[in-house]
């Protein structure tokens, strides 16, 4: 049986709540915008109104009020995103219990077995528009299509309030001719590569010789091919279905910036309180850490190494994260913004030592003490007990970035 999968993608999903919450907001330029007085000065999400003036996501919030004067900015409102995104979901459990959500605004849906319910793909596609319409008062563009790919390309297509639908008779028509960047999973680094080689289409991509895409891509080179050529035979996880969970961060742009490697360390102590309390509730350990580092020229980098032995405790994490900012960190100008990810993760108490010379009586002593700490918070609240040197203000804000990273299934590169 051909397989009829869905992708819904609410239109300007962050921007259509808010002017849902307040009507006074309809037909008006607006974007969704973090807190400038945290130096998250940037453009979150913004209205159909507000991209037709050129507004982009991600840019500064003067960058956009010099292309759109008359712009509204509105605070975000998660609480309100993440409700919607529930509802949405439990409209499509009407259909399908294979729901698989891609962030908070899309989801894929497998409707095959549900067509001889409610009817072709086309037909369900159009019921749930005119549903998340007039029940959540949000448009959808719905792309219908026979793989998970061409689904999420036919969404793209045509917005907002739109169906599209990508068949195998008129795929080769409809997306060998878009630009590889169309094709999610296709950043910036991967589509330079695939330039330098004269692939500039999906058509391109999809008769290029599969040992040439290996050899410059690795195995993402043969997903990306398949991509192509609709041969993405990736299912829509069932409702029911959890993911392991691949990695734990916590990340922040600093109120002030950091000059020195105390105030580095104390920010990182901070965030891995965080990260640790995490990894205990999922009952994980980590066997790496990442560091994230953006200074005050707006320049990013990502450090990573292995753990001597797997912990889930915030002393143990932020002693290696600052062990290898140390090691990679010039100094050449101050520190805007610090993350720290536990990586490599692995079920608690099942690692190994990786390491023949650790210390394991200095590692007993801190796993112990973190332990306590994290009792005390956990009954009391995180404000009953920490370490002197974080009791003053340390540049943090109170809005903390708390990231899990889930397996991207191809999605990464």
């Amino acid at each position: 049986m051909k397989r009829v999968i869905l992708h819904s993608d609410m239109n300007a999903c962050y921007a259509s709540i808010e002017t849902k919450l307040n009507p006074h907001l309809k037909g008006v330029p607006i974007a969704v915008v973090g807190n400038p007085q945290n130096r998250h000065g940037i453009i979150l999400a913004k209205s159909e109104e507000a991209k037709r003036m050129g507004v982009k996501t991600g840019e500064a919030i003067w960058q956009a009020q010099a292309k759109c004067p008359n712009i509204t900015l509105v605070p975000p409102h998660y609480e309100e995103y993440l409700k919607h995104s529930k509802m949405a979901r439990n409209l499509y459990y009407e259909y399908t219990n294979q729901v698989e959500p891609f962030g908070l605004d899309e989801c894929y849906l497998d409707v095959t077995g549900s067509t001889h319910l409610f009817g072709s793909g086309e037909e369900i596609a159009n019921e749930i528009r005119q549903r998340m319409k007039k029940e959540l008062g949000i448009t959808v563009s719905v792309g219908v299509s026979f793989c998970k790919i061409f689904a999420k390309l036919a969404s793209d297509m045509k917005k907002p309030d739109a169906i599209t639908i990508i068949s195998e008779d008129n795929f080769k028509e409809k997306v060998w001719s878009l630009e590889i960047r169309e094709m999610v999973g296709i950043g910036r680094a991967t589509e330079g590569k695939l330039n330098k080689i004269g692939i500039f289409t999906l058509g391109d991509l999809a008769h290029a010789p599969v040992e040439t895409l290996k050899s410059i891509l690795g195995i993402n080179g043969i997903y990306l091919w398949q991509y192509a050529n609709g041969l993405d035979i990736r299912p829509v996880v069932d409702r029911d279905h959890i993911e392991p969970i691949k990695s734990i961060g916590n990340s922040s742009t600093c109120k002030r910036d950091l000059n020195n490697n105390e105030e580095v360390f104390n920010v990182m102590q901070e965030l891995a309180f965080s990260v640790s309390r995490r990894l205990r509730e999922a009952k994980l350990e980590a066997c790496g850490v990442e560091v994230f580092v953006r200074n005050s020229e707006l320049q990013s980098w990502n450090f990573a190494s292995s753990m001597e032995m797997a912990s889930q405790s915030s002393i143990i994490l932020v002693k290696k994260s600052i062990e290898i900012f140390k090691e990679k960190y010039n100094w050449s100008f101050p520190v805007r913004a610090v993350g720290v990810r536990a990586i490599n993760l692995c079920n608690e108490g099942s690692a190994k030592q990786m390491d023949v010379f650790l210390n394991h009586e200095s590692f007993k002593k801190s796993e112990d003490i973190d332990t306590t700490l994290y009792n005390i918070r956990k009954k009391y609240g995180k404000e009953s007990i920490t370490f002197a040197a974080l009791k003053g203000d340390i540049g943090l804000p109170s809005d903390i970035t708390e990231v899990v990273t889930l397996p991207t299934r191809h999605f990464n590169m």
